[in-house]
């Protein structure tokens, strides 16, 4: 239960006009929307996260799982709880341009992150899929990524749908210790 929650307005010194609402801040999600970590430009060698994040531990750059041709991490800013991306190592922009063996691996680990989902967090079901260009709604255009999103029935709630703000309840580091441990073995 919340402490302090009344009906009265409460005075809040620099949130704009006073209201009857309380407030969740987020403020880690503005630096996702001020461009932190994206890259300066197209090329690989331009700042881009997924080509850096590889060279991280584990830990530190948050993958779930490396394979050969692609590797599984948890989106730093995520839509939900247990949000990940499967990303080629190699710098490439467009579905098409993949080799037949980075295509199959990709396929391969979202098989896997869904089973890992379901056994760690018992997802319901999944949003997957890929934003392909600017204009499509690619953050990270030039480095193609494949979202995993998990969902629960009744995961859109009043917090996302009325307050624009996503609660996750899990720090990303335990997530994505979590996810690795339940990850499936071959």
């Amino acid at each position: 239960m919340l402490h302090h929650m009344t009906s009265e307005p409460e005075q809040q010194i620099g949130v704009g006009t006073q209201d009857a609402f309380q407030r969740l801040w987020t403020p880690h999600r503005m630096a996702y929307i001020q461009g932190e970590n994206k890259p300066t430009g197209p090329g690989a060698d331009d700042g881009c996260p997924f080509c850096s994040i590889p060279a991280k531990s584990d830990e530190d750059g948050l993958i779930v799982r490396r394979g050969e041709q692609v590797y599984a991490v948890l989106n730093l800013y995520p839509y939900n709880g247990g949000h990940l991306m499967v990303v080629p190592y190699r710098h490439v922009a467009d579905y098409t341009d993949l080799t037949g063996p980075e295509t199959a691996e990709l396929g391969e680990l979202t098989k896997q992150a869904m089973t890992a989902l379901r056994a760690a967090s018992g997802a319901h079901g999944f949003n997957i899929g890929m934003n392909q260009g600017t204009v499509a709604g690619a953050g990270i255009a030039a480095h193609l990524h494949q979202h995993i999103v998990p969902r629960w029935g009744g995961d859109t709630n009043f917090m996302p749908v009325v307050g624009h703000t996503k609660v996750l309840p899990q720090l990303l580091a335990d997530t994505r210790e979590m996810l690795a441990e339940a990850w499936p073995r071959p």
